[in-house]
C-alpha cells in the first residue's frame, strides 16, 4: 500500500486533504503530521520519522504564513519556510519518495500584467517570498520534487480572507478593500482535489511524476475588492465595501499587485479540471 505524508496538516490544505479521505475508501495510506507529531525543522526527527513510516509521497502543506510578522521574525520563517523543507527534502530523496511542496504566488513581484507562467522570473518583495522561493531551489534540486505555487487561499478552516470579511462584514456598516491588487482566489478544497488526483494517477501508473514547477489556483480573475463583494453577497451582509487604493492600507510586507498565475501546464500534464473562483466560492460551507 501506498504511504502518503501530510506535513503540516491541521493548517487549510493540510485539513482539506484530510477531511476529503477520511470518509472514502482508498489504496493509499494517509499520514497526517504537524508540529507535534513531527518537528520538521529538526534533520534527526525528520530522518527518524521517514525510517519509520516509510512513506512514497510526501505532501508538504507546512509553512510560515504569517506575511507582515516575518518581516521582523525571519529566522523563523527561514527556519519553517527553507531549513525545514531542506530537511524534508533530504529525508525524501533518502527514502525514494516523491515531494510535493506547496509555495506561493509571492515569489513574484507583481510587475507584469499578463498570467505569470512556472517558467518566468521570481523576485520576491518580502521576506516570506523570499523564504519560499528559497524552499523551491532546495526542493527542485531534488529529481523527485515538485512544487506548486498558489495564491489567495481560503477555507472552511483555519484563519483566511473570507472569515475575515464575514466577521468584519457583521461588525461594521462599511469596509474599505484595497481594488489595486489582482489576483485570483483558491478554494483549498479544490487544491487539495489536484494534489490527490496527481497522486491517484502516479500511484496507478496513468501519469508519470513530473518534476518542477506547477501553478494551481482557481479560474479567472479579480482584486481583493470584487472577492470582498462576492463574500457579503454570499454571506447576506449588508455592509457596504468601499474600494481603496494599496496606498491607503499600508502593510509592512509589500504584496504583489499583480499575481494571476497559468494553469495550462498543470491542466495539460495531469488532466485537471479548474473551477472559476466565484462558482467555487458558492460551494463554501460557511455561507450554508
Amino acid at each position: 500500500m501506498q504511504k502518503i505524508l501530510v506535513t503540516g496538516a491541521n493548517g487549510q490544505l493540510g485539513s482539506e486533504i484530510r477531511a476529503l479521505t477520511a470518509s472514502s475508501a482508498s489504496p493509499l495510506e494517509f499520514i497526517f503530521t504537524d508540529v507535534a507529531a513531527l518537528d520538521i525543522t529538526s534533520p534527526e526527527a525528520v530522518s527518524v520519522f521517514f525510517e519509520n513510516a516509510k512513506p512514497n509521497f510526501v505532501i508538504n502543506c507546512a509553512a510560515y504564513t504569517a506575511v507582515d510578522k516575518a518581516e521582523t521574525e525571519k529566522e523563523l520563517a527561514e527556519l519553517i519556510n527553507h531549513v525545514a523543507v531542506a530537511n524534508l527534502t533530504k529525508a525524501s530523496a533518502a527514502a525514494g519518495a516523491y515531494l510535493i511542496h506547496i509555495s506561493t504566488d509571492y515569489v513574484f513581484d507583481g510587475k507584469k500584467n499578463t498570467p505569470y507562467h512556472e517558467d518566468d522570473d521570481t523576485n520576491p518583495q518580502s521576506v516570506y517570498g523570499l523564504t519560499k522561493k528559497r524552499s523551491e531551489k532546495i526542493v527542485l534540486s531534488y529529481s523527485g520534487g515538485m512544487v506548486i505555487r498558489t495564491g489567495w487561499l481560503y477555507s472552511k478552516f483555519g484563519s483566511n480572507f473570507v472569515k475575515t470579511m464575514l466577521r468584519l462584514g457583521a461588525e461594521r456598516q462599511q469596509l474599505g478593500v484595497v481594488f489595486d491588487q489582482v489576483g485570483t482566489p483558491t478554494n483549498a478544497a479544490d487544491l487539495a482535489r489536484c494534489i490527490l488526483s496527481i497522486i491517484f494517477k502516479v500511484s496507478k501508473h496513468e501519469k508519470k511524476f513530473v518534476s518542477g514547477v506547477f501553478h494551481f489556483s482557481n479560474e479567472g480573475v479579480c482584486s481583493w475588492y470584487d472577492f470582498a463583494l462576492q463574500i457579503m453577497r454570499l454571506g447576506k451582509q449588508s455592509c457596504k465595501v468601499l474600494p481603496i487604493e494599496s496606498n491607503a492600507y499600508p502593510t509592512p510586507a509589500p504584496r504583489p499587485s499583480y499575481s494571476v498565475l497559468s494553469k495550462e501546464k498543470i491542466k495539460k500534464t495531469y488532466g485537471v479540471e479548474i473551477a472559476h473562483w466565484i462558482d467555487s466560492l458558492e460551494t463554501l460551507q460557511l455561507f450554508e
